[in-house]
């Protein structure tokens, strides 16, 4: 125990696997069983599936439009195997127009927990910002086993400025239920990764949906006056602006 001694402060600032002490050539009972716990409870997140009808009725207050759409993917196991399914919507059915507007995809991703928590506060806090920026927003579409480049086709569809897709974030042995969002100016098929922006650690023990929203929000704006995302557009948000009220 006196070689965990000195880094035992650790465990107080820190969901990391720190200081566990050992038995033997190995761990304690007590981290083994939890490390067991952390798993299963990770790979029960990847298999989760979002509550549609109780998603939509706390976005509904929001007053947009709220369009439920799915992926090519059929099916959890599918959408797992195949990423590519999960980029590409199920039909082509036409979407609305929403020209020059910033469009939302709630995606399922790989951690359902989190966006049915985070996504609705997330969004409660970033349009009025986006009202007090001059950036008019556009609907919200709940995605069923997508992927964040499902966001691309569905602005593409729509004409809109720009898409933020808050998806749920790959699981960890410490973060089951963390929320992604994902910027896209002049979303398109076929955009790569290193033309989006995205904010993520979006849950109770990492950034705040006030903060998220505030970084997202700022983001757009920097986006709007660049004419792009990625990585040309730096996070260089002041701090002083972080958790200013919209409009002040």
């Amino acid at each position: 125990m006196s070689e965990v001694a000195p880094l035992s402060f650790l465990r107080r600032h820190t969901t990391a696997r720190v200081a566990l002490g050992r038995a033997g050539a190995g761990l304690p009972t007590a981290a083994h069983l939890d490390f067991q716990e952390a798993h299963a409870r990770a790979r029960d997140a990847v298999w989760s599936a979002l509550d549609e009808d109780a998603l939509e009725a706390a976005l509904r207050p929001l007053g947009l439009p709220v369009i439920r759409v799915a992926s090519a993917a059929p099916d959890r196991r599918s959408y797992l195997l195949r990423p590519d399914l999960g980029r590409r919507l199920a039909t082509a059915d036409p979407l609305p127009r929403a020209e020059g507007r910033i469009v939302f995809v709630v995606a399922d991703g790989l951690c359902a927990t989190g966006v049915q928590d985070w996504a609705p506060p997330v969004l409660a806090a970033l349009l009025p910002r986006l009202s007090a920026s001059a950036l008019e927003a556009g609907p919200i579409l709940i995605a069923r086993q997508a992927r964040v480049a499902l966001g691309d086709a569905a602005a593409e569809a729509m004409g809109a400025a720009a898409v933020v897709v808050l998806i749920g974030e790959r699981p960890g042995l410490s973060a089951q239920d963390s929320l992604g969002a994902y910027l896209t100016w002049a979303a398109r098929v076929g955009r790569a990764d290193s033309e989006r922006n995205c904010v993520s650690n979006i849950r109770a023990a990492g950034l705040a949906p006030e903060a998220a929203a505030a970084k997202i929000a700022w983001l757009l704006s920097a986006a709007r006056d660049r004419g792009g995302t990625g990585v040309g557009l730096k996070d260089e948000q002041p701090a002083t602006e972080r958790l200013r009220p919209p409009g002040v």
